[in-house]
């Protein structure tokens, strides 16, 4: 049973965005700081990157743990009511993720997966990023 009413349940669902997020903003800053420049949101590539860079055929994403299933904390956590809704939800953003990549793969895209959590530790996030622009 949902504690929260319908149209508080509506409500607080309208707030979760779906891009230029908090961590979207902090991995961008990352790049620029780098010494990178790049194109957001790439709408013609497969799976519309968060962060992409036409020319060198590289795309970035910006996994938030939660929605994409993440081995860490707040990736494990589930929510507490509607569970079939919300793991068959899950599954098929996690299958989705697998086969954007793939498809990325096959066009031959280079991805990068960073995940919101990751984002506490920038020195390595910076090196992970660092290391697949400069490859």
């Amino acid at each position: 049973m949902d504690t929260l009413s319908p149209l508080e349940r509506s409500e607080r669902m309208s707030r979760v965005r779906g891009s230029d997020t908090k961590p979207e903003r902090r991995l961008r800053r990352l790049i620029w700081r780098l010494g990178h420049r790049y194109r957001q949101s790439g709408t013609k590539v497969i799976g519309r990157p968060d962060i992409v860079f036409l020319r060198r055929k590289q795309a970035i994403f910006m996994h938030g743990c939660f929605w994409h299933r993440h081995d860490c904390a707040s990736g494990r956590r589930e929510p507490k009511s509607r569970l079939e809704f919300w793991r068959a939800k899950f599954e098929r953003n996690v299958a989705r993720d697998i086969e954007v990549r793939g498809g990325l793969a096959a066009t031959g895209w280079r991805s990068l997966v960073v995940w919101e959590c990751e984002l506490r530790d920038e020195a390595n996030v910076s090196q992970r990023l660092r290391e697949f622009l400069d490859a």
